[in-house]
């Protein structure tokens, strides 16, 4: 297959005619001849044919470092995603300010692991059953360009890609160690044989964590296999099991994250709060070439957890979630035009029996709630790409479904409560071959959020689930991405106009929350992201000195509230820059020091009253390979200068007093680790 480079110039020629060069048919579908899991390369191409910011992240980018294991690890270089670690493995994920009020999980991003929904079927999700150890490459598709998949959220969808037995055949040794007590090791193989692939993978790890009361022990098993029908149909089927053990230190004071950040909050240490999952996934892709240029792809999946979760009570949860999907991709001609056309249909029900109890330090006093609730979210949705002039394309689309909530108190029926939403959201674009290696785009997308059970079910006893209407949000984005010399690069500029933004915050207790609607608010801000190659051959044949940055200005605000004005949203820092200056050896030894730079911190209230501190941190990273890539060694330093920052925050309508809501960042820490394949 061509590298991404190879391929732009090849990505928006004319229709297959006279004398324009003819794409193959796996760069025009975006079907890899495996046709369920497309390379990286096919996978940066089709994500391409999106009239707006899309980004693909090779796994080599983190899995080339020792001690990733958060979501910052995997998308440090895609401007406008602000995921910060909390604890262990847990995270604050926002992508353009999605979700900056919730406080716990998820909101306004749709995960999925190899097509197979990570979030439950009210939107809700976890971060925690990621591992980053396992997958070939993430998908990031901000804002509306995660439109073909179905996603009617303001952040945008990302998608984890496990890798098959043809991408990786043999085995795999991987070891890590460093700071606060992390060890981790996977076992991996691959292999083929005919029709048939299979790739397995198991991982153990275990933390003690920076700060008091922070240990964590996991494991993990995934897996995939897949049947080769003929030459035009394949089918895949996927398997994850998570074991996942985490104590939570919690929110502290600022002077205690700035002063003690090693400290857990008092409260969580007196009721031994923990967060404790098992999951497991089962979902299955069947992709059949219907016709040269015509792809059908359908399959589904089921998805249950145990979540044992003593905070401000003991939280029992087992959910169940069945997912199924099926989309069509046609790229053929209509007339003298090429015409590209993707649609499909996603549905999602799901079951959570909901059960607390009075926290004994750890463990289950009286009960106090039990409830099923329920959801199903069904979405359809149609875009399609006509070529008016050979390297111009005008987009257009649709997407419209339905959400249904509901909530069945057990032990007082009158506490219970339903919901029932439906939706449509427009969307059209503009997506310009300007050049070879240039491409400039532009797109307006609506996109519409219903509540999720978590939002609604506090809110009974305030008035019921009337309370909190769907957030809808209209998004104009435009932007260029491309090579140019020794330069790689990305630029995107994009506002949204938000009306009914929820916001979830803290409750009068320790750990409850609820949920409510501001009436309007702006989400705008440019995302810059570039590679320059500054030199080559400076000291030996064969060697380079490069230069990457990535930065997001996210300027996200209220627009005239009543209560609030103009004032900033809190929970996401204005300007996020972050750079490495590396060097590569011809042997492909390399190093590389890096920075990640906070100029100003961020308002944890809607009041604008206090914020988080500014920050730099300096870190180092570097590695070398030997026995012709077969071993591989690398360390990685961070937080050198040991700076005491604040990394993520709850953030509340008015900072009164000296409120616990932030989230210390990590000191200094070194890891080191070593990989074998055979």
């Amino acid at each position: 297959m061509p590298t991404l480079r190879a391929a732009l110039p090849l990505l928006f020629l004319a229709v297959p005619a006279a004398a324009q060069y003819q794409l193959p048919e796996t760069i025009v579908t975006g079907i890899a001849p495996r046709l369920t899991v497309p390379t990286n390369e096919e996978a940066e191409i089709r994500l391409r044919l999106s009239p707006g910011a899309n980004t693909v992240v090779p796994a080599s980018e983190f899995l080339e470092r020792p001690g990733t294991t958060t979501l910052r690890d995997m998308t440090e270089w895609v401007p406008g995603v602000f995921a910060q670690p909390k604890w262990g493995e847990d995270s604050r994920l926002s992508i353009r300010g999605s979700g900056l009020a919730r406080n716990f999980h998820l909101r306004g991003v749709r995960l999925y692991q190899d097509g197979v929904p990570v979030n439950q079927a009210d939107g809700s999700g976890d971060f925690a059953e990621l591992d980053p150890l396992v997958f070939q490459r993430v998908e990031v598709l901000r804002g509306g360009n995660a439109f073909a998949l179905g996603a009617n959220t303001l952040g945008g969808a990302i998608n984890f890609v496990t890798p098959t037995g043809r991408d990786l055949p043999g085995g795999l040794l991987r070891f890590e160690g460093g700071s606060f007590g992390m060890l981790r090791g996977q076992i991996a193989y691959g292999a083929s044989s005919g029709p048939v692939d299979g790739w397995v993978s198991g991982t153990m790890r275990r933390e003690d964590g920076f700060r008091q009361h922070s240990k964590s022990d996991s494991g993990r098993m995934n897996a995939n296999a897949a049947y080769r029908w003929s030459d035009n149909a394949e089918t895949r089927i996927f398997l994850a099991y998570n074991a996942i053990a985490q104590q939570i230190p919690g929110t502290v004071t600022r002077s205690e994250a700035l002063q003690t950040p090693r400290r857990a909050n008092a409260t969580n240490l007196a009721l031994n709060y923990q967060r404790n999952i098992e999951s497991y996934r089962l979902g299955t892709r069947t992709a059949v070439r219907v016709a040269p240029g015509t792809v059908l792809e359908f399959g589904g999946s089921w998805v249950t957890r145990q979540l044992d979760h003593p905070i401000f009570q003991y939280v029992d949860n087992r959910t169940n979630d069945f997912n199924a999907f099926g989309r069509i991709t046609w790229d053929g001609t209509l007339g003298a035009f090429r015409n590209r056309l993707v649609a499909g249909v996603n549905f999602a029900a799901g079951t959570n029996d909901n059960r607390r109890f009075v926290n004994l330090a750890g463990l289950r006093g009286a009960q106090t709630f039990s409830a099923r609730d329920r959801a199903q979210t069904l979405d359809a949705y149609a875009e399609n790409s006509l070529y008016i002039l050979p390297h111009l394309a005008l987009v257009a689309g649709v997407s419209g479904g339905q959400a249904v909530r509901q909530s069945d108190n057990r032990l007082n029926p009158a506490l219970g409560g339903s919901l029932r939403t439906s939706f449509i959201n427009p969307r059209a674009g503009l997506l310009w071959q300007a050049t070879d290696t240039l491409q400039l785009f532009g797109n307006v997308t609506w996109s519409t959020e219903p509540p999720t059970l978590s939002d609604l079910v506090a809110l009974v006893p305030l008035g019921g689930f009337a309370l909190v209407k769907d957030q809808r949000a209209t998004t104009l984005e435009v932007g260029a991405r491309g090579i140019a010399g020794p330069l790689d690069f990305e630029a995107t500029l994009y506002r949204a106009w938000i009306r009914k933004e929820i916001q979830l915050f803290q409750g009068p207790t320790q750990g409850s929350s609820f949920a409510q609607n501001a009436d309007r608010t702006i989400h705008q801000g440019v995302e810059l992201a570039g590679r320059w190659t500054a030199a080559r051959n400076v000291a030996v044949e064969g060697d380079a000195v490069s230069l990457r940055a990535a930065y997001a200005f996210s300027d996200f605000r209220f627009d005239g509230d009543r209560s609030f004005g103009d004032n900033q949203l809190p929970g996401a820092p204005r300007h996020l820059l972050r750079a490495e200056l590396r060097y590569r050896h011809g042997s492909g030894a390399w190093i590389a020091p890096n920075l990640e730079y906070v100029p100003e911190g961020f308002f944890v209230d809607n009041a604008n009253t206090t914020r988080t501190n500014s920050y730099a941190l300096i870190g180092l990273r570097a590695g070398a390979d030997f026995l012709d890539g077969r071993l591989s060694a690398f360390l990685e330093a961070r937080n050198l200068a040991d700076r005491r920052y604040i990394s993520s925050a709850s953030v509340t309508t008015r900072a009164t007093g000296n409120p616990a809501l932030y989230e210390p960042g990590t000191g200094r820490a070194a890891y080191a680790g070593v990989r074998l394949r055979f």
